[in-house]
């Protein structure tokens, strides 16, 4: 029950945050800023170390089928990456092939963090919120570039197809159940795909991103992540 709550209340988070209108202001909100250092705080100081811990059993899964993967869970983090920055880049030509790949994409995103919420490695009920607050401000910053990049598109169609993943993710995740190394490698990509939506929203210069509600998010949520 606790991962379709979660998964309900991510996808109000696409809903609502379409009236948070004030936050596609320049310069940045303080608010958003925020948000993107607590989602890169848990994925470097949560995510990345689970995936860690995790390495041993990635090892053992792959008995030499995939050689260079199995000793390197983080180069699926940095396929995740270099996917969404593939992502961004098709997004920035504009038109509605752009919208729907952009929306496509960040949908199976949702859909994969949906599914997570089942299966999380070593979950806890404290773990799924620590992970759905992380998720949730992420998906605000998500939106907020969404908006600015396809507006009317993104306020018909693209949000309800985003809140729609989620659910849809848990769903799939109670249905089937994939191997711990495999759900390993889902969190490695998602882990990369984080950072580069977030780091892309904060470093242009023509954000006039707040560094210093940035850190302060980062560096807050970490010392929470740190002492539970």
């Amino acid at each position: 029950m606790a991962p379709a709550v979660a998964a309900g209340a991510l996808a109000l988070v696409h809903l609502a945050a379409a009236r948070l209108t004030n936050l596609d202001r320049l310069p940045r909100s303080v608010w958003l800023s925020a948000a993107g250092g607590i989602s890169v705080a848990y994925v470097f100081v949560h995510l990345l170390p689970a995936l860690g811990e995790e390495q041993a059993t990635l090892e053992e899964a792959a008995e030499g089928a995939i050689p260079f993967v199995q000793h390197h869970a983080y180069l699926v983090a940095l396929a995740g990456l270099a996917a969404f920055y593939g992502v961004e880049r098709v997004g920035d030509r504009g038109g509605r092939a752009a919208f729907a790949f952009a929306v496509g994409s960040f949908a199976a995103k949702n859909a994969v963090i949906g599914y997570l919420l089942v299966h999380r490695l070593n979950a806890s009920t404290l773990d799924l919120v620590l992970f759905t607050v992380a998720m949730g401000l992420h998906f605000v910053v998500n939106d907020v570039a969404l908006r600015r990049r396809f507006e009317d598109d993104y306020r018909r169609v693209g949000r309800f197809v985003l809140a729609s993943a989620p659910p849809l993710g848990v769903a799939l995740g109670y249905a089937y159940e994939l191997s711990e190394p495999a759900v390993a490698l889902l969190l490695a990509f998602l882990a990369g795909g984080v950072i580069l939506n977030v780091l892309k929203e904060e470093l242009p210069g023509e954000r006039e991103s707040r560094f210093s509600a940035f850190a302060l998010g980062s560096v807050a949520y970490s010392l929470l992540l740190l002492a539970l």
